[in-house]
């Protein structure tokens, strides 16, 4: 797969309500939780977009752009039509389009290998990631050719990325535990932080 056709897009638009404040700024050892992601996914783009609607703080790179969602309130779906907005705009030639979270601090830059090479490009115009009989909706490769199927999706009202998904059609690929660490753990909760600290301190013994 040609990553000089795929725009990284980290959605950072969400409102952390389950957290009580942005998830992207907390600390957990010595990084906010967004350069987590950041840091395993830089070396596989040429340019990574941040989507958010707040000022937030991320790691310095001429890599990263930061945008805000083209219209609030549309959940991680409007996220993406706004990164796909943005190719447009900027007639850029990206064909493909990498959604990240930017509460998983142990997903690596290995898992995102392994999906790229068991992606076959012919099967689908939308791929995630699965565990554990569990998809993954925002790590995902979306074809920049669904623009005007999600952009009259949003319109009707569409929020849920998982029904878009199923009515379009989408491909997953699984992957197996390692090491019983989930790389897909998500932070939604002060106490999910906690237990994120364990096992990053574990990590360290």
């Amino acid at each position: 797969m040609d990553h000089n056709n795929i725009l990284a897009v980290v959605l950072a638009g969400g409102k952390s309500k389950r957290f009580g404040k942005d998830k992207s700024q907390v600390k957990l050892g010595n990084k906010i939780l967004i350069d987590y992601v950041l840091t395993e996914i830089i070396d596989f783009y040429n340019d990574i977009l941040i989507v958010t609607n707040e000022p937030i703080k991320f790691l310095n790179s001429n890599k990263i752009s930061i945008i805000n969602d083209f219209k609030k309130g549309l959940g991680p779906l409007g996220g993406v039509l706004s990164a796909m907005k943005w190719v447009k705009d900027n007639k850029k030639n990206y064909k493909w389009i990498s959604t990240f979270p930017i509460d998983t601090p142990f997903f690596k830059k290995e898992h995102l290998s392994k999906f790229y090479k068991e992606i076959n490009l012919d099967e689908s115009n939308l791929f995630f990631m699965k565990s554990k009989n569990t998809r993954h909706n925002i790590f995902g490769l979306w074809s920049v050719e669904l623009f005007e199927k999600l952009e009259l999706a949003l319109d009707r009202g569409d929020r849920k990325v998982e029904l878009w998904a199923n009515e379009i059609g989408v491909k997953t690929i699984d992957f197996e535990d390692e090491n019983n660490k989930d790389p897909f753990f998500n932070i939604n909760t002060e106490e999910e932080l906690e237990i994120a600290k364990k096992l990053l301190k574990n990590d360290k013994l």
